[in-house]
């Protein structure tokens, strides 16, 4: 069981990361112009990861649930490719990504890394599914994994609707110009 603690405190300690990097990109957004939209369901959003974080461990000690080797092998795999693609998707949106809706007015929307494809126009949130599914089954964490995956479908439909709606708003780019870069960087903010 400890092992696993460690395990999530770590993944907590990527969710502190991304606050600041989600500050950072925050600041430069504003300083262009952005527009923050989607703050009534940003604090649900919050409490929901909170209590994923919090519900792993308090799972697995009070139901005492075992560890199924097969299953926290490939879980751990499966929440080790959805780190790597959080950043992936971090590092191709640059100082765009958030954990808020932001929209810098007249900037393109990003068309490389995990954006290029277009029928996963989210890819930031398959890591985010992936990973609320993965994190507690690594130590047979069902219940959590279940209830994680029902709250986070419904409050990725409200968060997708809002960022779909926040781009369609946002002003159309401007023309490309030499000092203006060709390769987008950034799609819905994250």
């Amino acid at each position: 069981m400890i092992w696993y603690g460690l395990l999530v405190a770590a993944v907590a300690g990527e969710r502190v990361a991304e606050l600041v990097v989600a500050r950072r990109n925050e600041r430069w957004s504003t300083a262009r112009g952005a527009t923050v939209t989607g703050e009534g369901h940003y604090p649900a959003m919050v409490a929901l990861h909170t209590g994923l974080l919090i519900a792993c461990p308090v799972e697995v000690w009070l139901a005492d649930r075992p560890v199924v080797p097969a299953l926290a092998w490939s879980m751990s795999a499966v929440l080790a490719g959805a780190q790597a693609l959080r950043w992936w998707c971090i590092h191709t949106l640059g100082p765009r990504w958030n954990t808020r809706v932001i929209v810098v007015p007249g900037l393109p929307l990003v068309t490389g890394g995990p954006y290029r494809w277009r029928r996963l126009r989210h890819p930031n949130y398959v890591a985010v599914i992936a990973e609320g599914a993965a994190l507690p089954l690594i130590h047979t964490a069902w219940v959590t994994a279940a209830l994680f995956t029902v709250l986070n479908a419904a409050l990725l439909i409200v968060r997708i609707r809002c960022e779909n709606r926040a781009l369609a708003a946002a002003p159309a780019p401007t023309t490309t110009t030499p000092s203006t870069p060709t390769t987008p960087t950034t799609t819905a903010p994250a």
